[in-house]
């Protein structure tokens, strides 16, 4: 039986679609504000942005996986280290340029995705996050013991990266086209018949599989998917930061991307964009709200990163007892979009 699943945009969770011509012109606005932060913006302005368009590349290929595939996932973080290690590694070694890098990062991180996606086909909720747990220590054991080609915890240091005699505006504007580009496909691929397949095994697996879609090649997908846009992520974060470490794959950075599709907006692709803008300036909201009210002279870096990891969770806790659907329900309820269907999702 083959299967009969609609190529129509799904509307994510009951959501009604977006006025096409509304739509047109938040793409428009988005893509000039990207446009005009150099512009405007300070050096720390333009590191933000180039920061924020990092995540939300990361958080939307988690969202394909966790919001439109049911598939809980908690090890997000070590496929971003797949893809920076394989992209610093080809850069150091080979002097790839930053686009065939990328390839190589989401490639890399595609098929490591496959590998631990396998757990998927199986089992599912709380023992899959477990599954995608193991994998994220795994993969950070890998990369903190095999000194011989991660550097171990020294890591990994990369030359600055010139694009066309701009320096770091003309790094953001690549940054910012990857992650428009990035985004726009992840839309585009809920309009086809894979997308459409993601949601329904998302719904009931079981039903999807008497429709004639193929449940196990459509989970290993997700996960791939998924992790491939991490991959990119981890490709453009090493060129950013021009050093990869392990420390900057650990579980708490799995946690902050899983609270940003969380806080942003399961199954939904402005959801990741919210999620990703305001999970990356909370640390700076934080110390502000920190500054304030801690003593002339303390230690804040010593006390923003307890306070950090609180709060991420508080955020996760909070928004799924009070607006399950994140920072777009909020948007929604301003445009006036009701809900069609009681939001539901099965992990």
């Amino acid at each position: 039986m083959s299967a009969q699943v609609s190529a129509a945009p799904a509307a994510s969770f009951g959501r009604k679609a977006l006025d096409p011509r509304i739509e047109l012109l938040s793409w428009i606005l988005l893509v000039l504000a990207m446009v005009s932060v150099p512009l405007w913006g300070s050096v720390y302005a333009v590191y933000m942005a180039c920061l924020i368009a990092i995540n939300v590349i990361a958080t939307v290929g988690l969202n394909i996986t966790v919001g439109y595939a049911g598939l809980l996932s908690i090890g997000h973080s070590a496929f971003l280290g797949v893809g920076a290690y394989a992209s610093a590694l080809m850069w150091l070694h080979l002097g790839t340029p930053l686009a065939f890098n990328l390839v190589v990062g989401a490639v890399s991180a595609f098929a490591v995705g496959l590998v631990f996606g396998i757990p998927a086909l199986r089992i599912k909720g709380v023992y899959l996050a477990i599954a995608t747990l193991a994998a994220q220590y795994s993969l950070y054991f890998v990369f903190q013991q095999w000194t011989s080609v991660t550097g171990g915890d020294r890591g990994l240091s990369l030359p600055k990266i010139d694009v066309f005699g701009y320096g770091d505006t003309g790094f953001y504007y690549v940054v910012a086209f990857v992650a428009l580009v990035a985004t726009l496909a992840a839309r585009n691929l809920f309009r086809t018949r894979i997308g459409r397949s993601f949601i329904a095994v998302r719904e009931k697996d079981y039903a999807a599989q008497v429709l004639g879609i193929n449940v196990v090649v459509t989970k290993l997908v997700a996960f791939g998917i998924g992790a491939a846009y991490a991959g990119v992520a981890g490709a453009l974060l090493a060129a950013f930061l021009r050093i990869v470490n392990p420390d900057q794959f650990t579980l708490v950075s799995s946690v902050f991307f899983l609270a940003a599709v969380v806080v942003g907006g399961r199954g939904s692709i402005l959801g990741s964009i919210l999620g990703a803008l305001f999970m990356t300036m909370m640390p700076d909201l934080l110390r502000e709200v920190i500054a304030h009210f801690s003593s002339e002279g303390a230690d804040l870096a010593s006390l923003l990163s307890p306070v950090r990891e609180i709060a991420f969770g508080l955020l996760i806790v909070l928004f799924l007892i009070f607006e399950p659907r994140g920072l777009v329900g909020f948007v929604d309820r301003a445009l006036g979009r009701a809900e069609n269907v009681e939001a539901r999702q099965e992990h």
